[in-house]
């Protein structure tokens, strides 16, 4: 399991409870302790789901759920609310509001690892599973292999990490800029030509033995997983 989870709880016992849980279960984890840091971690981080607490310091879970939602850039992030309330208005209210799906205090670890799954599965497929396929190629992410049909292929690590993106978000377009970000690191300054280096290599490694072309370059806008793979 290769998403990243973000916990936005101000219970320190409960936030590491969570975050031991689904670290074991293979998830990457943050964390947040009050409803301001939650939304700058959204828009820093771009976790994959976000398990939200109701009742959190300066924006409830609630507040965070509507700004979440009126945000074009992460108006899909699934979310799960995390909360002691029961009721079923406030259940009501919580799924009204944005979220995906609803825990109510005391739940079991394992029940929440559950629905996280589940939620992934239905809105972010392509993060449910260990196996990544597209178009011939399966990308194993428990044993870092590649391979098109059935043929094993040799990446580098940069262009593990880029194959893997365009994988798990086949048919979006990525900017050069926007690619440099994801997989190099927004802390890391490289001068966006380079991502048409490692372009060229993962295209070199894809295609080999004269395989189609399955990486779109879309001119001015950046790159893409051909959304239209051939038969």
């Amino acid at each position: 399991m290769s998403a990243q989870i973000l916990i936005a709880e101000d219970d320190p016992d409960i936030t590491d409870m969570v975050r031991y849980n689904l670290e074991a279960a293979g998830f990457d984890v943050l964390a947040a302790s009050d409803g301001e840091e939650a939304l700058l971690s959204i828009e820093e981080n771009g976790p994959d789901l976000l398990v939200l607490d109701w009742m959190l310091p300066k924006f409830s879970g609630i507040e965070v759920c509507r700004q979440v939602r009126r945000n074009k850039e992460t108006r899909n992030l699934p979310i799960i609310m995390l909360t002691a309330r029961g009721e079923e208005a406030d259940r009501v209210r919580g799924l009204e509001a944005g979220a995906d799906d609803y825990v109510t205090k005391p739940f079991s670890p394992t029940e929440l690892t559950a629905r996280i799954r589940a939620v992934l599965r239905r809105i972010r497929p392509a993060l449910a599973d260990e196996i990544l396929e597209f178009g011939g190629v399966a990308m194993d992410l428990a044993s870092f292999r590649v391979s098109r049909d059935g043929e094993p292929i040799h990446l580098g690590p940069t262009e593990y990490r880029l194959l893997r993106h365009l994988m798990e978000n086949a048919g979006r377009v990525y900017s050069r800029d926007q690619l440099l970000d994801i997989v190099w690191g927004r802390d890391i300054h490289i001068e966006p030509r380079t991502v048409d280096v490692h372009i060229r290599r993962l295209r070199r490694a894809l295609n080999e033995g004269d395989k189609p072309d399955l990486i779109r370059t879309v001119r001015s806008a950046g790159y893409a997983l051909n959304d239209r793979p051939p038969h």
